[in-house]
């Protein structure tokens, strides 16, 4: 069968389509990086390469090809001044998702590790051939800090507000004083935001990564937080006596190496009149599912393979869910598995993640 000449171009451009955008995601590493955004960010007009070149100390000429791109690519915005200059801005809407960190829209998380995400591929033609994935510790520090950016900003506008009263009566717990886990606590952020507002409450978090608990050390010596405190479970692991009133676990569970395992550990550390709060990316049940109703369903499934799969492949036997492999469905019945319950979706909305009520 020979090829058809239109479709020919036609695939040849979505392939090479795909590498700009590639391409242009290094550039906004390179933005966020530098300094480029905010600059952008913070002046009152825009402004010419030279302007923004001399605002960071950065070479002209540099900075003009990396503007050309990102305003060729629609990321930032391109006029011409009164004496026919190039100028360059931000609208309202970019200044917010690249330079505004504490805003929940803010999204240079992912981009921060980007070169150690796409510095997997050197490694990951022998995970096809063996099996054996990466741990997160394999993306260095920097990795551990750019899953930080990606999650905090959203978790600080809308964890204490939001998604904690969502759960019946459970404020009034924490405010009476309540023990409390965080599973794959990452940097901290969440136990530490916990701690703060429920004084009268305790928290762990608990995380494998190393650099993420170094991490949560430095976010806690600079916290007011006096009634939290971090530990690897493999020292230092969950009770299993029933004595926890809230276990959550945040955009973790689809990157463990056994999940089902966790599961029941969470079941025994729980009172009867515990609960889980299980959040996790909202996946559905089939690939074709997923590809007709999540427009980022190639990014996810890629970023499985850099990332989350193989974090969740990094042992032998690991079960190696994968960014999409925890749909509700699943989630559900792993959890009744695990000797819960009850299972119920809570009613938040966002453009990632479900959140669950689990219980005994």
């Amino acid at each position: 069968m020979e090829a058809d000449p239109q479709k020919l171009k036609l695939f040849s451009f979505l392939v090479f389509s795909k590498l700009e955008g590639a391409v242009t995601s290094g550039m906004v590493h390179l933005g966020d990086r530098l300094g480029l955004y905010r600059a952008l960010a913070s002046a009152a007009r825009a402004l010419t390469v030279d302007e923004l070149a001399s605002v960071l100390e950065l070479h002209p000429r540099w900075v003009a090809e990396w503007a050309h791109n990102q305003a060729a690519a629609g990321i930032i915005e391109f006029s011409r001044g009164n004496e026919g200059t190039e100028c360059f801005s931000l609208s309202p809407e970019a200044r917010l998702v690249l330079a505004t960190e504490d805003h929940p829209a803010f999204g240079m998380g992912m981009f921060h590790r980007l070169p150690q995400t796409m510095g997997s591929l050197h490694h990951l033609p022998e995970s096809f051939r063996t099996g054996l994935g990466r741990d997160y510790d394999s993306h260095g520090p920097e990795g551990a800090v750019g899953i930080e950016r990606s999650f905090e900003p959203w978790s600080r506008a809308f964890l204490i507000p939001l998604v904690l009263p969502a759960l019946d009566g459970l404020v009034d717990e924490l405010d009476r004083g309540a023990r409390v886990a965080d599973i794959g606590c990452g940097a901290g952020g969440a136990a530490i935001q916990m701690a703060e507002r429920f004084p009268a409450s305790s928290f762990v978090g608990y995380d494998i990564s190393r650099f993420a608990l170094e991490r949560a050390a430095e976010k806690l010596a600079a916290s007011s937080a006096r009634n939290v405190s971090f530990s690897d479970p493999r020292r230092d692991p969950l009770p299993q006596d029933e004595s926890l009133d809230l276990v959550t676990a945040f955009d973790c569970v689809h990157d463990m190496t056994h999940p089902a395992e966790m599961m029941r550990a969470i079941r025994r550390s729980l009172k009867p009149s515990g609960r889980w709060l299980l959040v996790d990316i909202k996946a559905l049940d089939t690939f074709e599912e997923n590809v007709a109703k999540n427009p980022m369903s190639s990014l996810m499934y890629g970023i499985s393979v850099m990332s989350c799969m193989s974090s969740a492949m990094s042992v032998e036997g690991g079960a190696g869910l994968g960014t999409l492999g925890l749909p509700e469905s699943k989630a559900r019945t792993m959890a009744i598995d695990a000797g819960f319950g009850s299972f119920r979706r809570l009613d938040i909305d966002h453009s990632v993640n479900a959140f669950y009520e689990v219980r005994p």
